[in-house]
């Protein structure tokens, strides 16, 4: 199931919890060979993790714990981007209330096929259901293609460096017409993620 999820609420799912920040070692780290920070539980944590503001879209396993997951941040706040990456909009500031930053996209290890396009539903819902107009995040450029796999491709804003080591920003527009795309790419009911979105915003207005 999806789970949206702030910094408290996280913290009530301590599987969950724990198991995301694992699997986030496991693939910046161990596996992308990013520069990221490891203590000594083995969890991958950064300064933007708690921030006021933060929400987690996470996949659950039936189990409870991290199948994947993404991290929202409104960029009225600090965000990875204005404060490391600002070079990718040429100095441009990207700071608005309908606009936030999506960042640290995991997927476990062992995430079946369909944890992707869910997270990006996730992504979505939230947006929708928040009346966001974008979200912007980085990442490894040669995403893009994947991101278009999976029927929601960003806007880029700008590229540095070349071939796989190269990393780009963009821009996804919150639209409702890709979320009949996203449901069946993620093989979930138009129910279940409504009710799923309802459990953690309870009253929340999502556009039609």
């Amino acid at each position: 199931m999806l789970r949206y999820l702030t910094w408290d609420a996280l913290n009530h799912y301590p599987k969950l919890r724990d198991s995301m920040f694992l699997d986030r070692a496991t693939q910046f780290r161990a596996r992308l060979k990013w520069e990221v920070t490891v203590d000594q539980n083995g969890f991958e944590r950064d300064q933007y993790d708690g921030l006021p503001g933060v929400i987690y879209t996470i996949w659950e396993r039936p189990d409870g714990t991290h199948g994947g997951s993404m991290r929202f941040l409104p960029t009225t706040g600090r965000t990875m981007l204005a404060e490391h990456f600002s070079s990718l909009t040429q100095g441009v500031e990207i700071a608005s209330p309908h606009i936030w930053e999506c960042t640290r996209f995991c997927l476990a290890p062992g995430a079946g096929n369909r944890t992707a396009p869910a997270l990006m539903l996730a992504g979505l819902d939230l947006g929708l259901g928040h009346g966001l107009s974008h979200s912007v995040g980085v990442f490894d450029a040669p995403m893009v293609r994947i991101y278009a796999r999976l029927g929601w491709p960003p806007a880029v804003l700008g590229t540095q460096g070349s071939g796989r080591t190269a990393i780009s920003a963009g821009l996804w527009a919150f639209e409702p017409a890709l979320r009949p795309v996203l449901l069946r790419r993620a093989r979930v009911s138009a129910k279940d993620a409504d009710r799923w979105y309802a459990q953690a915003f309870e009253g929340g207005v999502r556009a039609a």
